[in-house]
């Protein structure tokens, strides 16, 4: 009797939450509603859907992820990596693509957490079974930075580039990790090598956006009005950004308002759009693009419309204002360091 009380008791809570997404489909399984609930950012009203998935004896590799995931949610990242753990206890003898996935949650709650070395530890488990796992190389590279340990950073990321020599993203990405730490000359050889390879046919999308990073904004100019069309969105951004970097924010702007006018709405668009406008005063129009950007079905860079939106409100003098837009970011986002620094400056306005 008290199991058929408890699971009373939790599927009354489902009911009572069904405004808010658990139950919402009775032929639904609560794992899957749960997932649901995660991605609407309701990590209570998912943990309770996981327990009665628990009580339901749902696939419980699933249930441990979810909860795993819902924790990482809310910032506990102890409690995280203790679900996922248990997660992983779940796997049959060979791992699979779902090992994989919980393997790389479980490396950021360690991470998150403040145990880096776990999270290492982790990201050469998947290596070691999956040489070519490109993005476990460079994440355990770019922790590995962030240590100080240079020649072991180096080492991952050339695995990593050596599993895809054509992932101009990875370089890409493998570039900024490298500048965040002060290894400028390093990350740069990665896509200073790709420019020396005479035997490389690159299009004028990928020389436009590699002479961007490494600062040649004539090159990347002439390559990327060419790569318009071809390059949809990055191209545009990137356009744009080589104008201001070479201080023409006017047209820069109309790169940016010509593609808005012109192609579908783009998240990151008006994000940039907000971001020039910003930089050449006009605090109206930087605001109205980036509360335009949160408007988009499906955008990808709400955290920093969400941030950008606050700048725009100080700047503005709007401190009452940013100052909830504050409070219900940190809500969402509880460990941005940014935003927490940000938000101590506000309350002496």
């Amino acid at each position: 009797m008290r199991k058929s009380k408890r699971y009373g008791w939790l599927l009354g809570v489902c009911m009572a939450a069904v405004m808010a997404g658990c139950g919402s489909e009775p032929e639904q399984d609560y794992v899957s509603q749960g997932m649901e609930l995660i991605e609407q950012m309701d990590y209570e009203g998912a943990l309770t859907c996981f327990e009665a998935a628990t009580l339901e004896k749902e696939d419980m590799r699933m249930v441990y992820r979810g909860q795993g995931l819902a924790y990482m949610g809310m910032t506990d990242y102890e409690n995280a990596a203790a679900s996922l753990e248990k997660a992983l206890a779940q796997g049959g003898p060979a791992p699979d693509a779902v090992d994989y996935d919980v393997n790389y949650y479980l490396a950021t709650a360690y991470y998150r957490s403040g145990q880096t070395d776990k999270a290492i530890g982790v990201y050469k488990a998947i290596t070691d079974l999956a040489p070519k796992e490109k993005t476990a190389w460079y994440l355990k590279g770019t922790l590995e930075l962030e240590k100080g340990d240079l020649e072991a950073a180096k080492a991952d990321f050339d695995n990593a580039v050596k599993a895809d020599e054509e992932d101009y993203d990875l370089r890409i990405d493998i570039f900024c990790s490298a500048g965040k730490y002060g290894a400028d000359e390093l990350g740069a050889s990665y896509l200073q090598a790709v420019l020396d390879d005479e035997s490389k046919k690159l299009s004028d999308f990928d020389r436009g956006r590699i002479s961007f990073y490494l600062g040649d904004y004539e090159q990347a100019r002439a390559s990327l009005e060419k790569a318009q069309e071809a390059g949809g969105a990055e191209a545009a951004s990137l356009l744009g950004q080589t104008y201001e970097a070479l201080g023409d924010y006017n047209y820069a702007a109309s790169v940016y308002s010509t593609y808005l006018e012109t192609k579908e709405p783009d998240a990151s668009i008006y994000n940039q759009l907000g971001l020039c406008k910003l930089k050449g005063g006009d605090y109206e129009a930087a605001l109205a693009a980036f509360q335009a950007g949160m408007n988009v079905e499906g955008n990808t860079v709400t955290q920093s419309l969400k941030f950008n939106e606050i700048v725009a409100y100080e700047y503005l003098g709007q401190y009452d204002q940013a100052k909830l837009a504050m409070e219900q970011y940190l809500a969402l986002y509880p460990d941005d360091e940014k935003a927490q620094r940000e938000a101590v400056f506000l309350k002496t306005r």
